[in-house]
């Protein structure tokens, strides 16, 4: 076989996997990367529902934005396609460093030190547990 139709066909396995679980992205969080993840340990292959509680009952600021994002998700798996929303579970969420935003602040003797005002990318993979 060659190298074009084996790559064809790892393509077109790719793409069905993708299809049958449901993605959402959450890109330019304005919170750093560290402070997210504590977060989105949490969630990690926990039931949609429960995973939506723990974040309500969270206290980090990360939470509000990751159970805003995990609703989306649901939201747009129930309309997409005839998914049972019980059955959803969160597969995967992985949180990536975006671009980060340099800022001045001035100190003693006419220096400045840089602030480093960090971004977060979070994706996050549905599955449908039977």
């Amino acid at each position: 076989m060659s190298r074009r139709k084996k790559r064809r066909k790892e393509l077109e396995a790719e793409t069905t996997e993708r299809l049958k679980h449901k993605r959402s992205v959450l890109k330019f969080l304005r919170m750093a990367p560290r402070k997210v993840r504590a977060v989105a340990d949490i969630v990690r292959g926990q039931k949609v529902e429960s995973a939506i509680a723990m974040l309500d009952h969270t206290q980090r600021a990360a939470a509000v934005p990751l159970a805003k994002m995990l609703r989306a998700a649901v939201a747009n798996a129930a309309t997409s396609e005839n998914i049972d929303v019980d059955a959803l579970m969160v597969k995967e969420i992985k949180v990536d460093q975006g671009p980060t935003l340099k800022r001045f602040m001035p100190r003693a003797m006419g220096r400045a030190t840089m602030i480093q005002k960090k971004t977060s990318h979070v994706t996050c993979l549905l599955e449908e547990k039977s």
